[in-house]
């Protein structure tokens, strides 16, 4: 099942473990069962800590558990952890064979705490990017606690229960029997939705906080390089995040970041924050910035309020919330998001195979999603407002080679259609003849930009129509002491590196400007 070079890879990680624990399996004489066997039988081949046992009874076949005697742990995979879940798998075999986690010691306490009982359960796909962090986070608080259980299901693999479920997007989690939530979650975020008290304390002790030199708001690539840039100058830096790593953390693959030629975007976040967390810098995650205080008076402090309650001051601020993906704004998308309406192809499509979908975005991210769905799914309708596709030529070359691909230009979206439950339909108004056409079909997938996280900022700072923050050479916006960058701002070119730079740019200005604001006249 695994190559030599894998192999040899996880056997150095295997010597890490330091508790003997089993691998039970349940299988039948599947091909799958064949497979997951394979990849079994390959691992306890790389360690003498480990057993494997074939006599499992699970409902899910094929499957297996992670158990260790004398330790009451409750984590099984259903389906075989390759792919992007291959991570988790060799987390999990880690974590349950002794070796510690790399979570904090407060976080780890929080999940020990945790009373009642928790039955999580959790659909994902192998090519999903946002999976994995759900995954390992759920597997980690198994781990830690006996009353939290943890099955980790691939849904292209258990298409019934993806059917009765009427699951059409990934990750899904389910605790006791009950849809909990969908989407990228980190750890501390399904600590705080679990323990209600979490928030109220993280705000105290956000509000007890001395101001900063710099405080950066977002954890994306030009937040991060602006909090490296402010921690080597040896000022006080904080950075405040809903989630570090932002929009990266939701792309998949990354080839044109100079010096890296190729990554993944969860990849990139994660060697973001590491090397953030090399320098004394205050990382606050969790937090969703909702009004920005300008300082009163030249030389006083600036004020950044939280939807936490939480509150925030700081002598500059660092503008860095990025950008998210742009809603058709039409009838339906909001009802039937996640419900067949989807922004990410590479995570939600395996949910659709074998069915009819639209992709919405004639630039290269809709024609690369239909390309990339056509493999998958029984038919692409790619369509897009304007009178020409405007990917890149070889894209669009590519694009009009596949037979199950249907291009229609001049189309206008005007309704999402369904059955109350799952989509079903879609309604373009021809843009040309004014005529309304119904496309029968499962499943939408919206690739028509992005809008600038900046809604919270109006009334504080000068932003442009489109809601960009306006910023001049230096970084700094229309308020002196606050600074921007990234795909927040003015800046053409929304691009990654782009950001790293605009952010190394807008600290170097936030700190030359604490430099002239506090020099002796």
């Amino acid at each position: 099942m695994l190559d030599e070079s894998l192999k040899t890879q996880l056997q150095a990680y295997l010597e890490r473990v330091t508790l003997p624990f089993e691998i039970v399996a349940s299988l039948d004489e599947s091909a799958k069962s064949q497979e997951m066997l394979g990849l079994l039988q390959d691992i306890q081949a790389l360690s003498d800590k480990i057993t494997l046992r074939t006599d499992g009874k699970d409902a899910r076949v094929p499957s297996f558990a992670l158990e260790r005697p004398g330790a009451d742990i409750s984590l099984r995979f259903a389906g075989i952890p390759m792919g992007h879940e291959f991570t988790s798998l060799v987390l999990a075999l880690l974590q349950v064979g002794g070796y510690p986690p790399k979570a904090s010691e407060e976080t780890i306490a929080q999940v020990k705490a945790l009373e009642g009982e928790y039955r999580f359960e959790t659909y994902f796909s192998l090519s999903c990017q946002n999976c994995p962090d759900i995954v390992q986070a759920l597997n980690l608080m198994a781990v830690l606690n006996p009353r939290v259980s943890h099955v980790a299901i691939d849904g292209a693999l258990f298409q019934d229960e993806v059917e009765k479920r009427q699951i059409m997007a990934v990750p899904t989690i389910y605790l006791n029997g009950e849809l909990f939530g969908q989407g990228r979650m980190e750890l501390e975020q399904i600590i705080a939705k679990l323990d209600t008290g979490a928030s109220a304390r993280e705000a105290e002790k956000l509000n007890a906080k001395e101001a900063f030199d710099v405080l950066v708001i977002g954890g994306g690539p030009a937040g991060a390089s602006a909090a490296i840039y402010a921690a080597r100058k040896g000022i006080r830096t904080g950075v405040a995040a809903e989630r570090f790593g932002g929009q990266v953390l939701d792309t998949m693959a990354i080839e044109n970041f100079i010096s890296v030629p190729e990554t993944e975007g969860p990849k990139l976040a994660r060697a973001l924050e590491e090397h953030v967390r090399q320098y004394e810098v205050d990382i606050m995650n969790l937090q969703r910035a909702v009004k920005l205080v300008p300082a009163a008076a030249k030389g006083g402090l600036h004020e950044v309020r939280f939807e936490s309650g939480a509150s925030l001051k700081a002598r500059t601020v660092i503008l860095a919330t990025g950008a998210r993906y742009r809603a058709l704004g039409v009838p339906g998308e909001q009802e039937y998001r996640a419900k067949g309406v989807a922004y990410c192809p590479h995570c939600d499509g395996p949910l659709f195979k074998g069915k009819r979908v639209a992709v919405i975005g004639g630039g290269n991210s809709g024609v690369e999603a239909a390309i990339d769905l056509a493999g998958i799914v029984a038919h692409v309708t790619l369509l897009t407002h304007g009178e020409a596709l405007r990917a890149d030529a070889v894209l669009q070359r590519k694009l009009h080679s596949l037979p199950n691909i249907t291009v229609l230009l001049n189309a206008q979206i005007a309704e999402v259609l369904g059955d109350g439950q799952k989509v079903n339909g879609l309604v373009y108004k021809d843009r040309l003849g004014g005529e309304a056409h119904r496309i029968e079909l499962e499943g939408v997938f919206v690739q028509i930009g992005l809008l600038p996280n900046s809604e919270w900022l109006k009334g504080s700072v000068e932003l442009t129509e489109r809601g960009e923050i306006i910023t001049d050479a230096h970084g700094a916006t229309t308020v002196p002491g606050v600074f921007a960058a990234g795909d927040a701002t003015t800046v053409p070119y929304k691009q990654i590196v782009i950001a790293v730079g605009e952010g190394a740019k807008a600290s170097l200005g936030a700190f030359d400007h604490l430099i002239r604001s506090s020099a002796p006249a």
